[in-house]
């Protein structure tokens, strides 16, 4: 089962901008479905390849993101890590947001990881 100190681990390979140590902990047939996109759960990537890619993406998108002031908590085959947001988008502006993930587990391993944002308004 996943544990807070798994998820924990999770969010320190996300500061790390660690790619494989990210993967280490996704399922085989892994699900990232991200904060925005053209379906109702934002865009969805599934398989260790295209999830692969989309983390990267994240990095080269917001090379300074970083994910703070997390906690985490694991019900079952379920759990939430919630944080703050800081990164530089490409246009040189600077985002600071609340967010949050929701993983489904199979066993020792995340199977979906379901981002969410809030939105700043001028």
């Amino acid at each position: 089962m996943v544990t807070i100190k798994d998820l924990e681990a999770f969010g320190d390979g996300w500061n790390r901008h660690d790619v494989d140590s990210l993967m280490t902990f996704m399922a085989d047939d892994c699900v990232f479905e991200t904060t925005a996109g053209k379906e109702v759960c934002g865009t969805r990537y599934a398989g260790r390849e295209q999830v692969r890619e989309a983390f990267a993406r994240v990095f080269k998108i917001f090379p300074d993101a970083h994910f703070g002031s997390a906690r985490h908590f694991v019900a079952g085959d379920r759990g939430v890590s919630e944080w703050v947001f800081t990164g530089t988008s490409p246009e040189g502006k600077r985002v600071e947001v609340a967010g949050c993930d929701l993983f489904t587990f199979r066993g020792d391993k995340i199977a979906v990881k379901s981002s969410f944002l809030k939105t700043r308004s001028a």
